[in-house]
């Protein structure tokens, strides 16, 4: 086994254990945190750039201030209806499988974590390393990452190459 398949191994077993210790519930729910955080801010943040403007010079900072205050406000408000959610779960009794449920759940974020991270290598040489080509899990993770690259912009997904 190359020791980048043992990276890759590594990787899928410590989100899977995190998810363990943490729960289904509060790793899905923070994932549907993340995800409407990342969509609030991006469908709103040209709305609150507007009344920065009396107190921030710069357009760019104003949008970038705009985007960060959003994603706060909506991760912390996320955050919170979480922990209620969470003390919701441990009052039932449901924590045993709650828990078994997000080993899985988070096994599969780990596979999800390390296709994204093949994607982001199709934009260097990486794929064509002597290591990279020895190790047996990689092209796995590489057709991962080719079906996740056809999702972009033909102008964005030109520029991943891989040896897959």
């Amino acid at each position: 086994m190359a020791w980048l398949d043992i990276v890759i191994v590594a990787v899928i077993l410590v989100s899977a254990l995190i998810s363990l210790a943490r729960g289904f519930v509060r790793e899905a729910f923070s994932l549907a945190i993340w995800v409407l955080a990342f969509w609030v801010s991006w469908s709103f943040f040209r709305d609150l750039e507007v009344p920065l403007r009396d107190w921030i010079g710069s357009p760019t900072a104003r949008l970038g201030i705009a985007f960060a205050l959003l994603m706060i406000v909506t991760l912390t408000v996320g955050g919170l209806i979480n922990f209620l959610i969470i003390q919701l779960v441990e009052r039932t009794g449901m924590s045993g499988t709650d828990r078994l449920v997000g080993m899985v759940f988070g096994a599969a974020r780990g596979v999800l974590l390390v296709a994204v991270l093949v994607l982001l290598a199709g934009l260097t040489p990486l794929p064509g390393e002597g290591w990279w080509l020895e190790s047996t899990m990689v092209g796995y993770f590489e057709e991962m990452a080719l079906w996740l690259r056809d999702l972009l912009p033909p102008e964005m997904a030109d520029r991943f190459r891989y040896t897959a």
